[in-house]
């Protein structure tokens, strides 16, 4: 089947009818013309995922782990594309999306669930797994039916206009950050391909995104105060009181 994803028809060759439902949304209309790729799956990769879940002590169906290979496949064919996968949360607000970033725990699903409570008109565009194009000379980020655990997310794209790697501190701050400290920071939050070609593109794009979006490093606890400062700095306005 072919799906629309990130601007791209994705041709996915799945064996078992997890993916069918899990991707319903994103299910292309148009099947019959050509998709600019497609990717499967063979035995020997869904025993490696499955073997390494277990080690992990993880159990999973064999349609979910097929899913998660599925969508590593089509994120390593990105780059070619001019798109990478982005591990974060982007948050739609006032027609442009937010990107909050950091380790697992940090902090980030937490803040952008401040956004929906405080600030109307926000929504969340992708909860983990969002992808991120180049094209007219800035950055897009795009829905994926891969959204994390929370399952927060929907179909479309907005351009991006702020990162904001989250920190979990006592006091609220936010602070602007260069594009170099941006950088430093962005990498542990990329799929880097192996493939050399790729792995350069991926550079390239990511060098792309901390050169042309504003970046902040936000430290916060779960408070409004601390929902209103980061609000204020991404957006250049004033949250209402």
């Amino acid at each position: 089947m072919i799906y629309d994803v990130a601007d791209l028809r994705i041709g996915m060759e799945n064996r078992f009818g997890w993916t069918d439902r899990f991707c319903e949304k994103w299910l292309s209309e148009d099947q019959s013309s050509p998709a600019d790729f497609t990717v499967g799956v063979t035995p020997e990769a869904l025993g490696r995922e499955r073997q390494a879940a277990e080690e992990r002590g993880e159990r999973y169906s064999d349609g979910y782990i097929e899913n998660i290979c599925l969508y590593r496949e089509i994120c390593l064919r990105l780059p070619r594309y001019d798109r990478f996968l982005l591990h974060g949360a982007v948050v739609g607000c006032d027609g442009e999306g937010y990107a909050f970033l950091g380790r697992s725990g940090a902090g980030k699903t937490t803040h952008t669930g401040l956004w929906l409570k405080y600030f109307d008109g926000t929504r969340i565009l992708n909860g983990d797994k969002p992808i991120l194009s180049f094209s007219d000379g800035r950055m897009y980020a795009h829905g994926t039916p891969w959204m994390g655990k929370e399952g927060r997310g929907e179909k479309g794209k907005l351009p991006l206009k702020a990162l904001c790697f989250v920190e979990q501190a006592k006091e609220n701050s936010i602070v602007r950050l260069t594009a170099g400290q941006a950088a430093e920071r962005i990498f542990t939050q990329l799929l880097l391909p192996t493939e050399e070609e790729s792995a350069a593109k991926t550079l390239e794009l990511a060098d792309k995104l901390v050169t042309l979006t504003d970046a902040w490093l936000l430290r916060c606890d779960v408070s409004r105060e601390a929902a209103k400062i980061s609000y204020d700095a991404l957006t250049g306005k004033k949250a209402k009181e």
